[in-house]
């Protein structure tokens, strides 16, 4: 494993993702920022006007830019691969967005943690929301799935949400008590993939809403953010064990510890050769050769 420093402790690296450009690109939620690791190894940040504005997941969208959410600011941000940041607002300031990604009808679709809502974006800027029945649900992250439609973990109401491009919703609960989902991604085998920070588990769940869940042997690491990688494997942050986390195709869990006190990963993403980076709030970027 590699450790790249990024940033100081304080600004705090947050979401992470792999962009068109074949940088990874990655947030910095506490100074407001936009980071670049370049494939030479060069790192540039990218200020977005507002310190404050949190920025917290970043996705690579249909258009060649990277967008990603401003969760203090009530906005939806973009920034071109040469660095050209612009911003669109959503219905208020406090509703939060959180999770975002690309849909299958090239607009990008996220969260709204703070307002129960899953929301869409054109790449014009036109935004539609749609509320979730469910109260007090706080949508966390948002995947496309391989039905055609998008799947959000709602964290406070140990559920997942099937969302159809045309706003209709259905509500899978899963069968753990304070399982708290947080991160979720489309995996290879045609369901969707979860983790739950609360109860310590990642999950699975099928188009149909069958469920199966993997504890890990720590029930305490606090499971963040996950995604695939193109060999079937699971990739997941334990951010309280300080691990990188992996499930193979055959059910068997793993990992590796993250050298040294304080890593706090969070976001993950893997490249198309199966490089797993996380973000780690102590101010680095975490590389396995995956």
């Amino acid at each position: 494993m590699e450790l790249i420093d990024v940033a100081e402790a304080g600004d705090g690296p947050y979401g992470i993702t792999v962009g068109p450009d074949g940088g990874v690109w990655f947030t910095l939620i506490r100074a407001g920022e936009i980071g670049r690791l370049a494939p030479d190894g060069s790192v540039r940040r990218f200020g977005l006007g507002a310190p404050r504005c949190a920025p917290s997941v970043i996705t690579a969208g249909p258009d060649g830019a990277l967008w990603y959410a401003e969760m203090n600011t009530g906005r939806i941000g973009r920034i071109t691969v040469d660095g050209e940041v612009s911003s669109f607002a959503l219905s208020a300031i406090g509703v939060g967005p959180g999770g975002i990604v690309t849909g299958p009808d090239g607009a990008l679709w996220f969260t709204e943690v703070n307002a129960d809502v899953v929301g869409r974006i054109t790449v014009d800027g036109e935004v539609t929301e749609y509320p979730l029945p469910v109260e007090g649900a706080m949508p966390a992250h948002i995947t496309a799935g391989p039905d055609g439609a998008l799947w959000c973990a709602l964290n406070q109401a140990d559920a997942i949400a099937r969302v159809s491009t045309d706003g209709d919703v259905t509500v899978h609960r899963l069968p753990t008590a304070g399982t708290a989902p947080v991160g979720i991604t489309a995996g290879a085998d045609g369901a969707l993939w979860y983790v739950g920070i609360g109860g310590g588990l990642v999950g699975r769940i099928t188009v149909d809403g069958e469920v199966t869940e993997y504890p890990l042997a720590d029930r305490g690491a606090r499971p963040h953010a996950i995604t695939a990688g193109p060999d079937g494997r699971l990739w997941f942050t334990e951010w309280a064990a300080g691990r990188i986390g992996v499930l193979t195709p055959d059910g068997r869990l793993d990992g590796h510890a993250i050298p040294g006190r304080g890593a706090e990963p969070h976001g993950i993403a893997v490249d198309p050769d199966g490089t797993v980076y996380a973000a780690l709030e102590r101010g680095q970027l975490a590389r396995l050769r995956g």
